[in-house]
């Protein structure tokens, strides 16, 4: 991983507190809102949540047994997992620049995973659930139409990550429900896979008419027009959700793999099922990180293959130990290079439209 070119010029480090409270709500001439919820009060609510969530995951749990578990970790697995999910982030932010670099940011792959992992650690310290992505789109580019643009860029690629979410999740659902076998559960995935590009194509196939539907000088337009390399690339889309397929199979590897740890053992298409389920149960914003989703999720839905809810705790304890050392590796890059990037004059001129 290369280091992001320092810029000449001095800096000073931007209250990012500040930017993923306020982005939903960002600044303007109009006066603000006064029907959005106050950051205090969202971090307060989605504490509570946080609190009852976990505190249901624990409920009736024998803690000695818990604690038995995790003093009894074989931390060989364990590594091996949190090995694989780090690879894991790195073909998430390779995904990230496929979808960044055809409308404007040009930049090395190194770059786009250093500011990846910073996105990580913010997501994990700020207590917004969108935190790390207006880090990442902050970070990206240097104006603040550049950033804009860049948040584009972040939104899509999550995106992409939850379509491949619901593709697995959705076969999960269908073959849990029906008592499906592989070869169904694969017909059942493909057709999932094939109705979501579907949906991706024709999104991106409209930008032309969206376009038409602005006057020429209009800033909406020209917005537009430099996402016009997606509608004229469809392919960038179809390998941006190859890469998501392939992310989102990692971490369950990855999970299954701190489940042996543990000593549970179950075939990886159970996993295949059950980490996506989790995952996009995590996306809801009604706690901090995911805490008390993860574990509860994982107790509820690993019951089903007859895993005591005390493994089922202590696997999610474990899948969340290495979300916040990669989170931390993320911090320690930010410090590294707390610099805004100079972005090349190319990153801020519109991609031509015939």
């Amino acid at each position: 991983m290369c280091r992001p070119a320092q810029p000449p010029t001095p800096y000073s480090t931007p209250n990012f507190y500040s930017l993923a409270v306020n982005a939903r709500n960002p600044v303007s001439d109009s006066p603000p809102s006064r029907r959005g919820i106050p950051g205090w009060l969202s971090l307060l609510l989605r504490l509570a949540g946080t609190a009852a969530l976990m505190g249901f995951a624990l409920r009736g749990l024998e803690w000695r047994k818990l604690f038995l578990l995790l003093e009894t970790t074989d931390w060989r697995w364990w590594c091996a997992g949190f090995a694989i999910s780090m690879g894991v982030q790195v073909i998430a932010a390779i995904r990230w620049a496929a979808l960044a670099r055809p409308i404007g940011f040009p930049f090395s792959i190194g770059f786009f995973i250093w500011r990846f992992f910073e996105g990580m650690f913010f997501s994990l310290c700020l207590p917004t659930s969108i935190g790390g992505d207006v880090v990442k789109a902050y970070r990206l580019a240097d104006s603040t139409p550049g950033r804009l643009l860049a948040g584009c860029t972040v939104v899509a690629d999550r995106l992409m990550g939850l379509s491949a979410l619901g593709v697995l999740a959705g076969a999960a659902i269908f073959a849990e429900e029906f008592s499906l076998t592989l070869l169904p559960t694969l017909a059942v995935a493909a057709t999932i896979l094939l109705a979501t590009l579907l949906l991706i194509w024709l999104g991106v196939g409209s930008l032309d008419r969206l376009l038409a539907l602005f006057p020429e000088p209009h800033a909406a337009r020209q917005f537009i027009s430099r996402l016009l390399p997606y509608q004229l690339r469809p392919n960038l889309m179809t390998q941006a959700l190859g890469w998501s397929l392939i992310v989102q199979m990692g971490g369950a590897v990855a999970v299954s793999l701190i489940a042996r740890g543990l000593g549970v053992y179950l075939p990886l298409g159970i996993w295949f099922g059950v980490v996506p389920l989790v995952s996009l149960a995590m996306v809801l914003p009604i706690s901090i990180s995911g805490v008390g989703v993860r574990e509860g999720g994982l107790a509820w839905l690993l019951a089903r293959h007859a895993v005591p809810a005390e493994q089922a705790v202590a696997i999610g304890l474990l899948w969340f130990l290495t979300t916040i050392l990669g989170g931390l590796i993320g911090g320690v890059l930010f410090l590294l290079n707390r610099h805004p990037l100079a972005s090349p004059g190319a990153a801020h001129e519109p991609p031509s439209t015939t």
